[in-house]
C-alpha cells in the first residue's frame, strides 16, 4: 500500500481470519435527527463481497440505496454497524483517512457523470493516477481512453462530449487506479438504451479483466440481473437476497 503522509495515515489492517472479504458490511443503520423522532433510513444491513463480486443492489425511491452506498464507500458514517473496505475497518477514521483509503482503494461511477468540465477527457482519466503518484500515468491514460473507444477525443473537454462519451471516460477514470471495489451509483440512468447497452458492457468487460468487486445500485432491473447478487430493499430494511 502507498505511504501516505502523517495526517491520512491508517491504523494496521484489522483482516478478518481466515477471510478475503473487499466489502464487509455488518449490521449497517443509519439513523437522522428530525423534529419529531429520530428518523432511520437503514436497519441492520449487512453483507459480504470477495474479489470479483457482481452486487447489485435494487428497490424504490427512498429505500435507502444511495444511504447505502454512501456508507459502504466512506462518503457518510453509520450511526451503529460497521464497514470495511479491503480490510480496513472505517468506522473510527478521520475524513483524510477515509479519502486516503478511497483514493487508494475505491472507484466510482456516476449517474451525472462527475467530470471536472475545465479538464479534457485525457486529464479527467489523469487525475486519481496523478493523486497516487503513479509513473507513466499519462500513457495508462490513454490506453484506457483507447480501451473505452475515446483515444481520438483525449483533448475534448466534457461539454464537447455526448452523454455516453462522457460516462465512458468516466469509466476509464474509474478504473485507472485499479481500485479493489467499484461503486456504480444509476450509472445508464441518463442514457438511452442503445448507449446504455454499450456503456454496460464496457462495464462489465472492464470490471471481469480487472478483478473489481462492483457494487451497483440501480432502477433497471435488467442491469441489476447481469450481476451474480442482487439485494433488494424496502423502507431500508432488506426484504430479499438472491444469487445467481
Amino acid at each position: 500500500m502507498t505511504a501516505f503522509s502523517p495526517s491520512t495515515h491508517l491504523p494496521p489492517f484489522p483482516y478478518y481470519p481466515n477471510e478475503m472479504s473487499i466489502l464487509r458490511v455488518d449490521n449497517l443503520t443509519k439513523t437522522y435527527p428530525s423534529a419529531s423522532q429520530p428518523l432511520t433510513v437503514l436497519h441492520a444491513v449487512s453483507f459480504d463481497l470477495q474479489a470479483g463480486d457482481t452486487f447489485a443492489i435494487v428497490g424504490p425511491s427512498g429505500s435507502g440505496k444511495t444511504t447505502l452506498l454512501g456508507l459502504c464507500a466512506g462518503l457518510d458514517r453509520a450511526t451503529s454497524g460497521s464497514v470495511w473496505v479491503n480490510g480496513i475497518q472505517l468506522d473510527d477514521l478521520s475524513e483524510d483517512q477515509r479519502a486516503a483509503v478511497r483514493n487508494e482503494h475505491v472507484g466510482f461511477i456516476f449517474q451525472n457523470f462527475q467530470l471536472l468540465p475545465t479538464l479534457t477527457a485525457l486529464e479527467n482519466v489523469l487525475v486519481p493516477l496523478e493523486l497516487r503518484g503513479q509513473r507513466g500515468a499519462t500513457k495508462t491514460a490513454l490506453d484506457l481512453l483507447d480501451r473505452v473507444g475515446l483515444a481520438a477525443r483525449a483533448g475534448h473537454y466534457p461539454a464537447q462530449l455526448s452523454g455516453g462519451e462522457q460516462q465512458r471516460v468516466s469509466l476509464a477514470r474509474a478504473f485507472a487506479n485499479r481500485p479493489a471495489v467499484l461503486f456504480a451509483d444509476e450509472p445508464t440512468g441518463n442514457l438511452d438504451p442503445d448507449t446504455s447497452e454499450r456503456v454496460v458492457n464496457l462495464l462489465f468487460d472492464l470490471n471481469r479483466e480487472a478483478g473489481t468487486t462492483l457494487v451497483l445500485v440501480t432502477h433497471d432491473l435488467e442491469l441489476a440481473a447481469k450481476t451474480q447478487r442482487t439485494l433488494r430493499l424496502r423502507g431500508g430494511k432488506v426484504v430479499e437476497e438472491l444469487a445467481r
